[in-house]
């Protein structure tokens, strides 16, 4: 891990590299393979500001804190990566462990307005006069689940219909 110091109108005093080496010592514990950290202190009048900005294998953290302290600001920037770091991390585990799925958030219902009643027109039926087992031949033939025609002799309307256990219905007025 490389760690670059940077001091803007300030002095890096021995407390302040130890402070950032001990908290840089624990984020090397959560992430894995860290490549290079800057660490960059700047002063302008009675604020204090910390930047961090880390380099690792596939992500980059940056934390920028401004307080009147500068160890006040450093531990607030160090507490803010560690979160983040943490976060990602157990985004990372969820999704392996869905096995890359992503999953659904449940978002409000949003009221869909329901599609108006429209009437469509189809030709399942037959104004000649026919058998049953013609019936069932045209019904096969259009792959529909019901066939409407006039029944042979009689010129009576009747229907025919493909029930769930794969026979045929009859139905006569």
């Amino acid at each position: 891990m490389n760690v670059h110091y940077t001091a803007r109108k300030t002095a890096l005093t021995p407390e302040i590299q130890a402070y950032c080496e001990k908290r840089l010592a624990r984020l090397k514990d959560l992430v894995d393979a860290v490549l290079d950290v800057n660490v960059i202190l700047n002063i302008q009048r009675t604020r204090n500001k910390a930047e961090i900005h880390v380099r690792a294998k596939g992500v980059g953290y940056v934390v920028i804190e401004e307080t009147p302290d500068m160890m006040n600001s450093l531990n607030r920037a160090f507490d803010t990566l560690e979160t983040r770091i943490r976060k990602d991390r157990a985004k990372w585990r969820e999704k392996k462990r869905r096995g890359g799925r992503e999953r659904k958030a449940l978002a409000p219902a949003v009221a869909v307005p329901e599609p108006e009643n429209r009437v469509i027109r189809a030709s399942f039926f037959s104004l000649k006069p026919m058998s049953l087992e013609e019936a069932i031949i045209q019904l096969d033939a259009k792959a529909k689940e019901v066939f409407l025609f006039r029944r042979e002799g009689s010129q009576e309307w009747a229907a025919v219909y493909r029930r769930k256990d794969g026979q045929y219905g009859l139905i006569e007025p």
